[in-house]
């Protein structure tokens, strides 16, 4: 999609569409919305009363969030339509609300087929909303409403948006809009590029492969990147690692993204790559293996955010892994019963081959320690006890070893409007997680089984070297079940933007994340 800001009167544009965002109760219309309304006031015959002051007045609008309504202008300016897309009440509309009727409405322009959209930048009126935020957030939430995978389809995209243009209301406004959709741009891509990796078929997107896609990213971005192979693996001691895939075709990869945006202590992001997950002998009823193309979500959400990061140009240091495996049942498979001895040297006893996605994430947490982070935040799709805790797309778990991180990225995340609730790590989980033949088990059973995972990474971040840390369980964001705002159905690309966010606003005052 190409990208334009311009300075004009937006009925003036010649596009497909045009787009206005309305406030709930907004009868007394000003700026781009009025211009629009008055060159359409002779549409049903009455002076002075324009076509959407109409459609206000008979209640076929109301300005709720993501309501939409069509309006066809019979040639009274260049563009044949104009759709309207609700931002909720004035006095509650946040930035979230802006990306979301920003999507809900340029999907709607693509459905029929328009090729090329103007729209304002929704919110741009209301006091409480900076210019910047409202560009951005148009940007973001049109990109990533739009967004389709196609890849594996005879047909291919026959209809998209190929034109955006953003329209300032004010000459002065152009340059600071303009970086601003830039911005709004890069993150949006970011975000439909961790939707493209998980939405590829695991035949297709093997370690490996999920490998390699990460240094292209990389390349394109600037990021250096590192690959460590299974023998270099081996050599790290990650006997996580090692345990999950060696009942699989595909070997392991550990990829370390880098990007050097400034001196001091890095932020490290680490994200579970489970690329396809049988369960291992630990198998998965049918159902319950439809969608584990995505168990490698959380290593998804980190290379896109590490993209941006470094597209973006962000002036702090940031590290992004991704732990690459496939579990499955052969013979060579991990087995109930077996000791896994860990990178940190500490022994895990198998309870569960399907809780391998943590024995994964303990030798990345334990790995990040040479960094000596400012703080470390690993995104998983770890329990099913977290979705029935939060519910499927509601919320992801945050779990945090420190209130001050914690704070941060519940900030990051409430901006970027990827929802977490925070979740105790109570010690009475160290009980649950005891083995009598090693140092501690890899999961607890049924009971408590969130809180209870959490505990068990935590083992390898305390201790000496032990740093700000923070596990996002989001079991429960992977998959949207129908479209909307700028969710289209299917995979949601659920981190991306806190992980941005977070590298943008991060600091320290006093060694302390504020």
């Amino acid at each position: 999609m190409i990208i334009t800001v311009l300075h004009k009167q937006i009925q003036a544009v010649g596009a497909d569409a045009l787009i206005l965002g309305l406030t709930e109760g907004d009868a007394n219309m000003t700026g781009q919305v009025a211009s629009v309304d008055t060159a359409l006031g002779s549409v049903d015959g009455l002076p002075g009363q324009g076509a959407i002051s109409r459609l206000l007045h008979l209640g076929d609008f109301s300005g709720k969030l993501n309501e939409i309504a069509v309006l066809y202008t019979n040639g009274l300016i260049p563009a044949p339509r104009v759709i309207l897309v609700g931002l909720g009440k004035p006095d509650r509309v946040k930035v979230d609300h802006l990306r979301q009727a920003s999507g809900a409405a340029v999907r709607r322009a693509r459905d029929p087929g328009c090729r090329r959209v103007a729209s304002m930048a929704h919110g741009l009126g209301l006091k409480h909303i900076d210019p910047a935020d409202a560009a951005q957030a148009t940007i973001e939430g049109a990109l990533m409403g739009v967004w389709r995978f196609v890849a594996h389809k005879s047909g291919g995209n026959d209809r998209q948006v190929e034109q955006l243009a953003l329209i300032a209301p004010e000459a002065a406004l152009v340059e600071r809009m303009a970086a601003a959709a830039r911005a709004g741009e890069i993150v949006g891509n970011a975000v439909n590029a961790s939707r493209d990796l998980i939405c590829q078929p695991a035949n297709v997107m093997t370690p490996p492969a999920l490998a390699d896609a990460a240094a292209t990213l990389a390349r394109d971005a600037g990021l250096s990147c590192a690959i460590l192979d299974e023998r270099a693996i081996a050599e790290h001691g990650m006997g996580g690692i090692l345990a999950v895939a060696q009942g699989s075709a595909h070997p392991p990869r550990f990829v370390i993204l880098e990007h050097a945006g400034g001196p001091g202590q890095p932020l490290v992001f680490i994200g579970k790559g489970v690329t396809f997950d049988s369960g291992g002998l630990s198998l998965k009823e049918p159902a319950g293996m439809e969608t584990m193309k995505a168990d490698m979500s959380g290593a998804a959400a980190v290379i896109g955010a590490m993209w941006a990061i470094a597209r973006l140009g962000l002036p702090r240091r940031v590290i992004g892994l991704a732990p690459l495996v496939e579990n499955m049942p052969d013979g060579r498979a991990y087995r109930p019963g077996d000791v896994v001895k860990m990178m940190s040297g500490q022994t895990v006893e198998i309870i569960s081959a399907d809780a391998e996605g943590r024995m994964t994430l303990a030798d990345a947490l334990h790995f990040a320690r040479r960094y000596q982070p400012a703080g470390v935040v690993d995104l998983a799709t770890l329990t099913g006890a977290s979705v029935v805790a939060l519910g499927e797309g509601v919320a992801a778990a945050l779990f945090a070893n420190d209130g001050a991180w914690a704070g941060v990225i519940r900030a990051a995340a409430g901006f970027s409007g990827e929802r977490l609730w925070r979740l105790p790590l109570y010690p009475q989980y160290a009980g649950k997680m005891r083995s009598q033949v090693a140092d501690l088990k890899n999961t607890a059973g049924r009971t408590a089984g969130v809180g209870a995972s959490a505990y068990f990474l935590r083992r390898f971040v305390d201790g000496e070297g032990a740093y700000p840390w923070a596990h996002i369980d989001m079991a429960g964001m992977t998959f949207n079940p129908d479209s909307s705002g700028y969710q289209p159905k299917g995979p949601m690309g659920f981190g991306v933007r806190t992980l941005i966010r977070l590298a943008s606003i991060f600091r320290t005052q006093g060694g302390v994340a504020v």
